[in-house]
């Protein structure tokens, strides 16, 4: 199994990088970026792990070289959240990036998993979904944005709310987009049952919506949610990997909803095609998207908003293109 990391010398990249390679799941590892990625591979390549990296930059087709035949291709090219940036300003450098890498990709391995970690999501993938759609490569089922942060997110921080002694165990769906007051974490469905008050609950909430504000504030400037987010990429690349050897995984994940089992309907339920939804993965990418189900009261005013900002969101990537 071949994986193709674009966007391998940045930060989200590198670190995401030594977990692939660590992890021993990949035959091959391609790199690719605009500096740095042959001495990455070099250093990763003294690993005792299987699997042989490259690094590609590029001068000589690079990025062809990168994504010849891969199975599975992860990006997180692009530039980072600044203090004062809003995902808006992110959107006019980055769409761009993801276009060209993706009218790339639709030639090099049309046939490939691709999952989207560029922010902002609610708009990279869209463009992304257009990029393939042109070249007559588009594949609902082949096409993610990677939304598990929100995920780790929701579980870690309802842990310390409840005091921190139950890291890892407490599961939270979160539907929506992958920015602001577009994540929605569904507290009312939780796994073991979260017992916050409402304040408690708002507060935790508010923290999932916007928890890359507290690391860009933390870092002064120095970056944004990194190594967290390699974190997140990881689990959810290794999930893909899982589901292509025979066994169903469930993530959560911004897809294109009328392009998968039982999308249609959420869709036409939420009025937008692009929505995280928990997503059964198989054989083939994404078999099924699982219903939303039964939501809270206050819940669904926040879903209110969701949508709104979606539909904007949306628009956004798909004029682009």
């Amino acid at each position: 199994m071949k994986l193709s990391l674009i966007g391998a010398a940045g930060q989200i990249g590198t670190p995401l990088s030594l977990l692939c390679k660590s992890s021993g799941l990949f035959d091959d590892i391609a790199l690719y970026d605009l500096v740095h990625v042959p001495g990455i591979a070099t250093d990763l390549n003294h690993i005792d792990t299987k699997g042989k990296v490259f690094g590609y930059l590029p001068d000589d087709e690079g990025l062809k070289k990168a994504l010849d035949g891969a199975d599975i291709v992860v990006v997180t090219a692009g530039i980072a959240r600044k203090p004062g940036m809003t995902r808006d300003d992110l959107f006019k450098t980055n769409a761009s990036i993801i276009r060209d890498i993706f009218t790339q990709a639709a030639h090099s391995c049309p046939k490939a998993t691709f999952c989207v970690v560029t922010n902002p999501v609610n708009s990279t993938v869209p463009v992304a979904a257009q990029a393939l759609r042109k070249a007559g490569a588009f594949d609902p089922k082949r096409l993610f944005g990677v939304t598990t942060l929100d995920v780790v997110r929701a579980s870690t921080f309802a842990s310390d709310a409840l005091g921190g002694d139950d890291h890892g165990t407490i599961k939270v769906p979160v539907i929506g987009g992958h920015s602001g007051a577009t994540i929605l974490p569904l507290y009312s469905q939780a796994q073991p049952p979260v017992n916050l008050t409402s304040e408690q609950l708002a507060t935790v909430i508010h923290r999932v919506q916007f928890g890359g504000d507290e690391i860009v504030k933390s870092k002064q400037g120095a970056g944004s949610a990194t190594t967290c987010m390699a974190y997140a990429s990881f689990r959810f690349i290794k999930g893909i990997v899982t589901a292509k050897s025979g066994t169903p995984v469930i993530e959560e994940a911004y897809v294109y909803l009328p392009g998968i089992s039982g999308g249609k309907d959420i869709a036409d339920e939420m009025g937008v095609d692009y929505f995280a939804v928990k997503v059964e993965l198989g054989e083939s990418g994404a078999v099924g998207a699982v219903p939303v189900g039964e939501i809270s009261d206050e819940e669904k005013k926040l879903l209110e908003i969701v949508i709104r900002d979606l539909k904007g969101n949306i628009e956004t990537g798909e004029l682009f293109v």
